[in-house]
Formats: C-alpha cells, structure tokens, sequence
C-alpha cells in the first residue's frame, strides 16, 4: 500500500477484529471481564455525497488482495486509496462527513475514546442444526419414569381448522452464524501504541470476527 495520503481522520465508529477475552483492572481494584479487539489500518476508498449517491457515507477499505484474486474494475476503484490489487474488507460507514475525508485518509483508532458508549455488531458462531431446546431453550419432557418425551419439541399442528403449521413455529432448525447486535457495551480501553481497543464484556463471534462500533 502506498502513502497517498497520510492525514488521519476521525469517524463515528471503527471496524476491529475480534482476538479473544482477558480479565484487567479497573481504578477501583476491581476485576473487569474486556475482550480484546485489534485494529488494522482502514483506508477511505471513497467518499459519498448526497450530490452523487443520494446520502453521505464513508466507504472503507483493508487488507490488501493479491494480484490474481483481484479484478479490473477492483483495481480501478482502490487504486486511487493505494491499494494496487483492492481490498479483502470493504465496509461503509454512513454518518455526516468528517473534516479532511478523502480518498487515501487513514482512519484513526483514537475515533472511539474510553468510556464511550457503542452499539457493537458482529457475526455470531455457527452451532450447525440445532434442537428446540438448544436453540429455542425449551423445557423438554420427564427424564424419567418410562417418558417417551425428552427433548422432542411436542405438538406442532392445530386442530381441523386452520389445520396447518402456523408461520413462525419455533422448530429445530440452523443456531448462530447471524448478525448480532449489542447495545450499551463500554469502550473500556483504547491503546493507540498496541492497535488495541478493550470493550466490557463478550462479543458475539468467533476469534478474527469483524466487528462494528459505533457511537451511540
């Protein structure tokens, strides 16, 4: 990636990789479960205006791809960001224009402070097929005594009429691998020299999940 342009901008959020869970110590003494979320350098590859697209946002690019998993019109539109072969993440960020967006911008890690307030989005783990007890915790049948009824889902149908399932029915079916949103989590620690950021608490995904904060 080249410097086209260094200048580092501040936006509503940040996109992080999630590495794993640690235990630290807040000023009080008390131990605070955080997850670790490490940063990679974002790029702006381009800037949306309500002129050109009809709303304002900023499209942001990382990680570059090789040369043979990369496109024309891929390398066409990153080039412009120093990014010869485009970019494995693209993600867009919708709010008003910072000051000094342009194209080749980095995006700062200081864009979220301690003790911020955000609302955290991120792909669930894929737990496969699942049971109704699993996935819905249903309560399941007797353990004991001869019951044939354990961890089936019971009764599903109605009577003569309607005489169908209803839509909605909670049924085993495919658990996680979803987009899952968490609201009032804390930006615990933010470490420029590490490329670290600490929020309270779990995330949602497994390890190396993309996630998204954004200012409440």
């Amino acid at each position: 990636m080249s410097d086209t342009n260094t200048q580092e901008i501040k936006l509503n959020g940040l996109f992080l990789f999630k590495e794993g869970m640690a235990t630290v110590f807040n000023e009080q003494g008390e131990a605070v479960p955080v997850t670790v979320l490490r940063y990679e350098p974002w790029v702006v590859a381009q800037v949306k205006t309500k002129a050109t697209d009809g709303y304002e946002a900023i499209q942001l690019a990382c990680s570059s791809k090789k040369a043979k998993n990369s496109n024309k019109a891929e390398k066409g539109h990153f080039a412009k960001s120093g990014m010869e072969n485009g970019a494995r993440f693209v993600k867009e960020m919708r709010q008003a224009l910072p000051d000094g967006a342009a194209i080749g911008s980095a995006v700062s890690i200081e864009s979220l402070a301690k003790g911020d307030v955000v609302k955290m989005t991120s792909k669930s783990k894929g737990k496969g097929f699942a049971g109704v007890l699993k996935r819905w915790n249903f309560a399941g049948g007797p353990a004991t005594h001869g019951s044939h009824f354990h961890r089936q889902p019971g009764s599903s149908g109605n009577r003569t009429w309607p005489g169908r399932v209803m839509p909605g029915k909670k049924f085993p079916g495919h658990l996680g691998d979803e987009v899952v949103t968490v609201r009032n989590v804390v930006v615990f620690e933010v470490n420029p020299a590490e490329k670290v950021l600490l929020v309270k608490g779990p995330v949602p995904g497994a390890r190396h999940t993309l996630v998204k904060l954004v200012k409440e």
